[in-house]
């Protein structure tokens, strides 16, 4: 069966030459002769069975299936009152794009996304650049540390946020995109469920020091299921929240170009067992509450790497969290825990273990009182930090061993 679709030139195309075309002049359409077919000049192509174009919003309830791979034209949005369910073992591709024509995946406050892999069939969102076919875990031609080739999954909810608006607008969205709007008043808010997926090479570049995350989470309710996330070398921030009550368990950031977790206006949900390796600046950005709205967060169980990283936490005077059970190694010179809050906020901290480079001095890396909660110890014989046996059988951080020893 014909269908009349545009494809971009990303996307593999069946070119039939043995057929006289009528009207149409694109050598790449087949539109046949035959009497059934009147001859307007329009111009009709094949469809490619295994790759499918996604060019334009989602305003219905749309399921995509593991056995073709879906390309994202643009920044595609589900609007609200629709569901995008995404088989396991899906592979979901970023066409490149910066500016207003950064391409990423946006669920809409209202909307749901049901993306619900498994540890032997994960669901991967990456570049169009990236060779990986369904049934596929790992590139079989990128590097895991490039970035910036496609936008990010963003996921948006009525959640409470601190701003002095009811809503804000999302980094990485213009401003003209209503879609973008995030923040209400109902903590339960439910955007779906989103268990084993991998986010990689994204953090497309909308403007001046304006990137897309690879997980941007802006006032998602505690209705939300997040669980067995990965996000690999995005040019901006790993998982960043923007508020809201959402808990995240079991994560994998893995060499973010920015921060690797970031929160913001007073997220008061939990992240619980994960793993940081390798982040550009800070391992932690932990920003305090804007406007009078306050919450607080919980950060738990999670082993760092710090490599490359410019700093270890970077706290505000304001910010509000209780942080325990945390391993750090891979430290290096310059890298440290840079203040407490003030009376202004709250912190609540525990059992912080470190592994530091030889001759490194405990108050050298953990500063303003943060030696406090903070104990040396011999590499590997940390008895805090993240249980990694869930993340490495599915990430491709585990797969390709950069978490043997976590």
């Amino acid at each position: 069966m014909k269908k009349t679709i545009l494809f971009f030139a990303a996307a593999s195309m069946i070119v039939a030459t043995s057929c006289k075309k009528k009207g149409c002049t694109d050598p790449l359409a087949t539109n046949y002769n035959t009497e059934a077919e009147k001859d307007d000049g329009s111009c009709t192509y094949p469809e490619d069975e295994s790759t499918i174009m996604v060019t334009s919003n989602i305003t219905t309830n749309t399921t995509w299936t593991a056995d073709k791979v879906y390309v994202l034209g643009g920044r595609i949005a589900v609007e609200a009152g629709a569901e995008l369910t995404i088989e396991a073992g899906t592979i979901i591709k970023g066409e490149a794009g910066t500016g207003p024509n950064a391409t990423a995946l946006l669920i809409a406050r209202g909307a749901k996304l049901y993306a619900n892999g498994t540890a032997d069939a994960p669901i991967i969102f990456t570049t169009i650049a990236d060779e990986i076919m369904p049934g596929g875990k790992v590139s079989p031609n990128l590097d895991p540390n490039l970035n910036g080739l496609w936008g990010g999954l963003i996921v948006l909810g009525n959640a409470p946020i601190s701003a002095a608006n009811d809503a804000m607008q999302i980094e990485g969205i213009p401003a003209s995109d209503a879609n973008g709007l995030y923040g209400g008043s109902d903590a339960a808010d439910n955007s779906g469920s989103i268990t084993y997926v991998s986010v990689r090479h994204g953090g497309a570049n909308i403007g001046e020091g304006n990137e897309i995350n690879g997980i941007t989470l802006g006032g998602v309710g505690n209705g939300t299921v997040i669980e067995n996330v990965e996000v690999v070398a995005n040019q901006d921030d790993g998982i960043e929240f923007f508020g809201g009550t959402v808990n995240v368990t079991n994560a994998v950031v893995w060499n973010a170009g920015d921060d690797a977790i970031d929160t913001d206006q007073a997220w008061s949900g939990t992240l619980d067992n994960f793993i940081v390796v390798n982040p550009g600046d800070e391992c932690f950005e932990l920003d305090g509450p804007e406007g009078a709205a306050s919450g607080i967060h919980t950060i738990t169980n999670g082993t760092t790497y710090a490599g490359d990283a410019q700093g270890l936490v970077d706290l505000d005077d304001n910010s509000a969290l209780y942080f325990s059970n945390q391993y750090f190694f891979g430290v290096q010179a310059g890298q440290d825990f840079d203040q407490l809050p003030t009376a202004d906020g709250f912190l609540d901290a525990t059992n912080f273990q470190v592994t530091l480079p030889a001759g490194g001095i405990l108050t050298d890396f953990f500063v303003g009182g943060s030696d406090a909660f903070t104990t040396e110890v011999a590499e590997g014989a940390n008895t805090t930090g993240a249980d990694a046996s869930v993340l490495t059988g599915w990430t491709w951080a585990g797969l390709s061993g950069n978490l043997a020893g976590f």
